[in-house]
């Protein structure tokens, strides 16, 4: 007995609290808890009971009278019931159940259930088993990463002290501050992450907020590698926790409260020292990472008196998207505007690429640069296109690109470092003087 409340338990895996059903079938496959609603039942003793149990959330099965017993938890504690599926429910409550709920039997829905689905009530064992195994959203899982990522963040790197006294750290955007009094932050850490029981557990945990020459240290750990510590400069703040040099921000916390939430916990910290400085933190929306100090170069650029090109690095099912060059014979260029004549502008570019059939999609900068040899001010995106007319487009093989017809060195190094680093999946962007056939890198 738990809670005031009688039950019998078999079985291993994800759990289901079955309430005037026995469960016995699905013990094959999940950890079963038959409650004898007989023996009280009110809702906070479900919750105790499946807190004592060490349950943060669980399936509900529930049969006749148990619906009623188990719609007031799934309206009441929606954070602690995974599914909700009701056979034969003497009635079903107005009460709103966020959760997917499957009912068997006949039964006129109420509108405030809206994932609930009614099915006859044959073959119950067999509908059950399929209705737990089911995803929990309806929803594409990287479509919806991609509406998440729309929001830009900043980048940070969480890190605490395991148990045997070694650093421990992940990169993370899921960072919020909460509070000024008392002066809360939280970040949120997957539950399939390799260090979530070890941050769960420690005592406290930094927060380091990377600026934007610190692109390299996101990646190395975001990375499965070991020798994190090792490769990155970093020194105990003064509550113990590692601080990263070179962030932009710190802060040292103490564990305040650590929070259930579905296929991750919240983890809160109480501030316990914190500073600052004047560097430009690095940014990060849809997948990649953001420069201030780049955007601000290309505003710079933008409004500098001398002539402005700008132009794209696109791609087309894998190759580079080249296009001729009216000013040299047999010439070729990327799509760029404002080689000749008037200064170019991003609303140039566009029309240049649709008058070229083209159908792009420019992402994030690549390269802001001033070409020393025509002192233009370069600015660079990279992007996907479709091609909707072929027309006067030239689509090149990165392993084959005609470097010879390429209008000058700058054009030609920019590339060079484009194809290298579309090898590995990660691109850097470059800003200043181009100096004999390079750009400088920000980080």
């Amino acid at each position: 007995m738990a809670a005031g409340l009688r039950y019998s338990e078999t079985g291993e895996g994800e759990a289901v609290l079955c309430l005037g059903h026995d469960g016995q079938a699905l013990a094959a496959t999940h950890r079963v808890i038959a409650v004898d609603i007989t023996s009280g039942g009110p809702v906070n003793g479900l919750r105790h009971l499946i807190e004592d149990l060490g349950i943060t959330a669980a399936n509900i099965v529930a049969r006749g009278a148990g619906a009623g017993l188990a719609l007031a938890f799934a309206a009441a504690h929606p954070q602690n019931v995974l599914r909700l599926a009701l056979v034969a429910p003497a009635r079903l409550t107005e009460d709103t159940i966020l959760c997917p709920v499957l009912i068997l039997g006949e039964a006129e829905v109420p509108a405030s259930m809206p994932r609930a689905r009614v099915e006859g009530a044959s073959d119950i064992d067999a509908q059950l088993a399929s209705f737990l195994t089911r995803r929990l959203s309806g929803f594409d899982n990287r479509e919806l990463r991609s509406a998440f990522g729309s929001f830009m963040t900043g980048v940070t790197i969480v890190t605490t002290t395991g148990v045997d006294g070694g650093p421990r750290g992940f990169t993370a955007n899921s960072f919020t501050s909460v509070s000024l009094e008392p002066p809360l932050l939280m970040i949120c850490i997957g539950k399939q992450a390799a260090s979530m029981e070890t941050f769960r557990r420690a005592r406290g945990f930094a927060v380091n907020i990377l600026s934007e020459a610190q692109k390299d240290t996101s990646v190395l750990f975001a990375s499965k590698r070991h020798d994190k510590f090792e490769a990155a400069s970093w020194r105990p703040g003064p509550f113990g926790n590692p601080l990263i040099e070179g962030s932009a921000a710190w802060f040292d916390c103490a564990r305040y409260q650590v929070i259930d939430a579905g296929d991750h916990i919240i983890l809160m910290g109480h501030i316990e020292a914190f500073s600052y400085s004047d560097a430009n933190p690095l940014g990060y929306a849809r997948g990649h990472y953001i420069t201030l100090g780049l955007e601000q170069a290309a505003v710079n650029a933008a409004s500098s008196a001398s002539r402005t090109v700008v132009g794209a690095i696109l791609e087309n099912d894998n190759r580079l998207v080249l296009l001729p060059d009216p000013s040299r014979p047999s010439g070729l260029a990327l799509p760029e505007v404002g080689r000749l004549g008037p200064s170019g502008s991003a609303s140039q570019l566009h029309d240049l690429l649709q008058r070229e059939g083209l159908d792009a999609t420019l992402g994030f900068l690549f390269a802001v640069f001033e070409n020393p040899g025509t002192r233009e001010q370069c600015i660079y995106y990279r992007g996907e296109a479709l091609l909707h007319a072929r027309g006067r487009t030239v689509l090149a093989d990165f392993e084959d690109i005609p470097w010879d017809r390429l209008p000058d060195e700058a054009t030609r190094s920019m590339l060079r470092r484009y194809a290298a680093e579309r090898k590995i999946g990660r691109f850097k962007v470059y800003s200043g003087d181009h100096r004999q056939g390079t750009v400088k890198a920000v980080d």
